[in-house]
Formats: structure tokens, C-alpha cells, sequence
């Protein structure tokens, strides 16, 4: 089954608010084996709507529409929807004494347009809305079914759960095999040097299939199947999985959909080992990113933004000398990059300690380029590794792409360690 999803809101066209609606309806669909090659978003206006619900009648078998149910005059969806069916809409009863109830029981006056929420199409079946007030509506007319939802995430997605669902599998679902998938991430690897590992199976896929796709430091692959039970698709999907990982060990750490600094606290925990930091040009972006994960406080234990050589030289003991001077290293350097990985491990008195220190721009420092950055990773009772980086982008890309790689070499650390035992 094919699917459209239709966004209603001239506030979408303007950019004035995101459309997460339609990734949320996407993903839910796609559990559902409903198929969805289309999105469009179309304005506030009468005409245009109506085309584009022809248009997508076109070319799909189920129409999702969402907004354009409130009660003023541009909310036009179920306008639409019943012209182009040849339908009438009229007041649902029910959904009615929901708005007549929430007036009274605030104790305000409702306005005449209010009712306008209550309005279904003809023969459609009404979807009641338990966070607000406008009613949905689902409908099947000449083999095409509609969906109509209010444009709010809060309602919209309740109603699509506990309402538009369970019609859809009574309704529309009756032969249709559910879409199972598993989201493998990468890191370490860009996304053409990704796909160049997997090229064979990119172009020979048949079932399951498989998908890269790519967001700033991080590379995804979506493997899914269609199939009569979870344990079947999984069966299928853990096959491919398994050959994913064979030609890319190095850069698969989770087979879900997480950042690596989760797997990485996941991993920390369980081997009963901390970690700390010391940060200069990413700021803090290194740190923020690891306590962004819940559970990250047993083995996050603190670190030091040095951002000027001076708290490098008071907070971390970098030697003077190590920073400033006609032959010094500097701040950018390999060496301030081992000292800074080292200090602070011993200070916090963790089992790692990581660095970061560089030029993210957008001029030069210590005459040295835009993107050269160095990290350190320093292990109680091991050796301090440290990399150079040569960084393209703007200057959160290189701080970005700078934080990523520290955790990249760590997991691959942790990797490495657990392998050992």
C-alpha cells in the first residue's frame, strides 16, 4: 500500500514551524508496511488543497492529512476533503458535547466558530480527540482511504496511536505484512567511503533492503523487510546485519538507533571504568554530549574547558614553555594534546582522560590552519594515544567533527579492551 502525507498550514511554508508530523506519520507507516513516497505541504487556500489531495489520489492509495481542522475560517481540510468526494459534512454529536463540555468547564463563553471543530465528513467514522479539541476523521470512498488529523504534535500523534491505527488494521491492514527494520550506525567512516564498502549489496538489493543515509559525523543504515512475524524479519535482517559487520568492524557500534556517546556510557558502565576531559577549542561540546546521556554521571566525572594557554598552564600544569616561545609546540600541538589527556585524568582520577585542542576558526592561531586540531586519549596504566585531525567545514563542523572523532577512538579503545578479556 502506498501512502501520501499531506501537511496543511501556510505557517509550514513559511518556515515558521517544523513539519515533525510528517516524520513521526513516516516512521509509523513504515511499521505498518504502508509504503509513503510522497509528502507535500500546501497552504491555507481552498483550491489548492483540493488539487493536491487529486493530485496525490494519483498516486496513492492512502492520504494522511494533517492541521486544518481548528475552528477559523482558513481551516479548510475537511472543506476540502468533502468537495472532492462529493461529500456534506455535518456536526458529530459526540465530538460536539467534547467542545461544549471544555467551555463550560473553564467557564468561557464559546464563540459560534467553535462548532466548525466538530464537523466530520459524510460516512467518514469520527476520531475523538482526548488532548484537544478538534475532531479527526477517517474515511474509505471508491478503494482510497483518508486520514485527517490536527496539525499540533500533541494531539496529532495520541489520535494516530489510540484512533487512526487501530482503523487503519481493521480497515485497510487486513493483508498487509508489517515493515520491520533495524538502524545500524556508524562511525569513523563517511558516508561515500561507506558505501563504497557496500556497493554490492546497494545495487543488488532485493529483500531486505538496505539504505545509507548521512547527517553531520554520523552515517546510518537502514536494513528492513516486510514479513508475517517479528522472529521471521529478524531472521532475514540479522543475516545482512552480520555480513554489515564482517567488512565494516571497526566502524559498526550499535545496531539502533543512538549517537555513539550512548554506547560508549553503556559500554563505560558495564566495564566499571570513568572518563574525563580536557577542552580547548570544542568548548565543551565534548562534555555536553557525553551528559546528554542518562545514566552518564557514573562515568562522566568532570573535566576543564582551557580554552586560553593561561588555564592550560594554571588548571592542567601544560609547561609554559610547551605553550609559548619561539620554539614551542603551542597550544595546537601534539604534545599540549598529551599533556592536556594526561593532567586531566590524573587531576579527576578516572580511567581516561580525553583532549581536544585546535583551530576551529574562523582565522588562523599560532599561525597554524583553520581545521587542524589534535585529541589525545590518555589510559590509567597505558599509553596516551594522540591523533592529528585535518578538518573541512565551518567552524561547528570542526568543533563537531572534533568531538565525534575523540569518541570514535575511545569506543574503538573500549572495543579493543573488551575484546581482551
Amino acid at each position: 500500500m502506498k501512502a501520501e502525507i499531506i501537511a496543511v498550514g501556510t505557517e509550514l511554508l513559511l518556515g515558521q514551524i517544523v513539519n515533525t508530523n510528517a516524520q513521526y506519520l513516516s516512521r509509523e507507516l513504515a511499521a505498518l508496511g504502508i509504503d509513503v513516497y510522497y509528502q507535500t505541504v500546501v497552504g491555507d487556500n481552498l483550491n489548492r488543497l483540493s488539487q493536491a489531495i487529486r493530485t496525490a489520489l494519483e498516486r496513492a492509495d492512502l492520504l494522511i492529512l494533517t492541521g486544518g481542522l481548528g475552528p477559523t475560517q482558513d481551516d479548510l481540510t475537511k472543506d476540502a476533503v468533502a468537495a472532492v468526494l462529493g461529500r456534506s459534512l455535518h456536526i458529530d454529536r459526540m465530538a460536539m458535547d467534547h467542545v461544549d463540555r471544555f467551555f463550560e468547564g473553564r467557564g468561557i463563553p464559546m464563540t459560534e466558530n467553535n462548532r466548525r471543530q466538530a464537523l466530520v465528513v459524510d460516512g467518514g467514522t469520527p476520531l475523538p480527540n482526548e488532548t484537544g479539541l478538534a475532531v479527526g476523521n477517517a474515511i474509505a470512498h471508491e478503494g482510497k482511504f483518508y486520514i485527517l488529523l490536527p496539525g499540533p504534535p500533541s494531539e496529532l500523534k495520541p489520535m494516530f496511536e489510540r484512533q487512526a491505527k487501530p482503523w487503519l488494521l481493521q480497515h485497510v491492514l487486513t493483508q498487509e505484512e508489517p515493515l520491520y527494520s533495524k538502524m545500524l550506525k556508524f562511525a569513523g567512516i563517511g558516508e561515500s567511503g561507506l558505501e563504497t564498502r557496500l556497493m554490492d549489496l546497494v545495487e543488488n538489493q532485493t529483500d531486505p533492503t538496505l539504505a545509507p543515509y548521512a547527517k553531520e559525523s554520523e552515517v546510518t543504515v537502514r536494513i528492513s523487510t516486510k514479513a508475517r512475524t517479528e522472529s521471521e524479519a529478524m531472521a532475514k535482517l540479522d543475516k545482512l546485519e552480520a555480513e554489515i559487520a564482517a567488512r565494516l568492524p571497526d566502524h559498526l557500534y550499535a545496531n539502533e538507533d543512538v549517537p555513539i556517546e550512548k554506547t560508549i556510557v553503556d559500554m563505560m558502565t558495564e566495564m566499571g571504568l570513568t572518563v574525563s576531559a580536557a577542552e580547548s577549542c570544542t568548548g565543551g561540546l565534548l562534555m555536553q554530549s557525553i551528559t546528554s546521556i542518562p545514566g552518564s554521571a557514573t562515568v562522566f566525572l568532570g573535566g576543564i574547558v582551557c580554552y586560553s594557554n593561561a588555564m592550560k598552564e594554571k588548571l592542567l600544569n601544560v609547561p609554559h614553555d610547551l605553550l609559548e616561545g619561539e620554539n614551542a609546540p603551542g597550544a595546537v600541538s601534539a604534545e599540549t594534546a598529551q599533556v592536556l589527556a594526561e593532567q586531566v585524568r590524573m587531576i579527576v582520577d578516572t580511567d581516561f582522560g580525553l583532549s581536544i585542542t585546535g583551530v576551529a576558526g574562523p582565522g588562523y592561531s599560532e599561525r597554524k590552519p583553520v581545521g587542524l586540531v589534535y585529541i589525545g586519549i590518555s589510559r590509567r596504566g597505558g599509553e596516551t594515544e594522540v591523533y592529528e585531525l585535518n578538518l573541512k567545514g565551518n567552524r561547528e563542523t570542526i568543533r563537531l567533527r572534533s568531538a565525534k572523532t575523540v569518541l570514535y577512538h575511545l569506543w574503538k579503545r573500549l572495543k579493543a579492551e573488551q575484546a581482551a578479556k
